[in-house]
């Protein structure tokens, strides 16, 4: 045999964080059908026709990049990164990000809208450029990793970890900002169980990439620095657009883009780098939406905030302090 073929031994770790990271995937395991929507129907039917279109449009905007990320991205990474248990850690989080993340959109679309309605938001997903462009730059790197080569894989790492703590919220707003005000609840309590997960994701995949990083010599540290710069603007001016195309008509444009610079300093973080931008005061409303605390609402009608399995417990930033030393970015 020219191959000898080993089995994950989990009796041993493999490194200090991905057993943690497993069971904190298990501990929150959740389902789309545990959550009932039919209690956000009345406020749905209130909301104008630009609130709903826009709802609409931010979920199935999400539900893209989930799916992507799903089918492509977390493969593509698992299948190059060394370690049995890191290998099912990553395909634990691909599964969630389609079979559970996109298909809960898909549950909040068929509780609210028509099939036609359905129909035309699919369709307006694959002819949003915006949208496209976002999809296209991130799986084009995932597809370019080469078998053995460490710095294709950390460039595919940064950009998953953008995707997870960054791109996500330009679509994430929306639903908290009705969650901040006591709106679409059950919907709400969705996109926290998600949040939630694409959290641990981020700072999963950003750690196994301040691995590669820190394994570097400096003039490969500075090209890998300016990789990540240059990617993170190039997603920035996209994304700013297509705030502007789905935000404007519900006059949240300003707030969103505020989120996003949030987000995107978050994901910088996550990757061992500092901040690139201001900080910025984000909208009372939509930090209330990401309150973990658990919320006065009916027990048994909601099982996010409200109702938890009793070995889940809420994920803090303190949490993933692993990897003090930040670089400039």
């Amino acid at each position: 045999m020219e191959k000898t073929y080993t089995a994950a031994n989990w009796s041993q770790h493999e490194d200090d964080y991905t057993q943690m990271f497993y069971n904190q995937n298990v501990k929150q395991f959740w389902l789309p059908e545990e959550i009932s929507l039919t209690g956000d129907l009345l406020t749905w039917k209130y909301l104008g026709k630009n609130e709903q279109d826009t709802y609409m449009k931010v979920l199935a905007g999400l539900t893209l990049l989930d799916t992507e990320q799903g089918n492509t991205g977390m493969p593509q990474i698992q299948e190059h990164v060394e370690g049995h248990q890191r290998k099912a850690v990553l395909n634990f989080m691909a599964m969630m990000e389609n079979a559970v993340h996109a298909k809960s959109y898909s549950n909040i679309f068929m509780t609210l809208a028509t099939t036609e309605e359905i129909n035309d938001v699919f369709e307006w997903v694959k002819d949003n450029k915006y949208l496209q462009k976002k999809a296209e730059i991130i799986v084009g790197i995932y597809n370019s990793i080469k078998r053995g080569d460490e710095l294709s894989l950390y460039k595919a790492m940064v950009a998953s970890t953008y995707l997870e703590s960054f791109l996500f919220y330009s679509g994430f707003y929306y639903p908290l900002y009705f969650y901040g005000q006591g709106r679409l609840m059950q919907a709400g309590e969705i996109i926290n169980l998600i949040i939630r997960d694409e959290a641990i994701h981020g700072v999963y995949v950003g750690l196994l990439a301040q691995e590669i990083y820190n394994k570097q010599d400096e003039e490969t540290k500075k090209e890998l620095n300016k990789f990540a710069k240059d990617l993170l603007l190039t997603l920035y001016e996209n994304e700013l657009e297509y705030t502007e195309d789905v935000y404007d008509k519900v006059g949240l444009t300003s707030d969103v883009k505020k989120f996003i610079r949030y987000n995107a300093n978050k994901a910088l973080m996550n990757l061992g780098f500092d901040p690139y931008f201001e900080e910025e005061e984000i909208n009372p409303i939509v930090l209330n939406g990401l309150n973990t605390k658990t919320k006065s609402h009916d027990f048994f009608s909601m099982k996010g905030n409200g109702y938890k399995k009793a070995t889940v417990e809420p994920v803090k930033d303190e949490d993933f302090y692993f990897i003090e030393k930040k670089e400039q970015i």
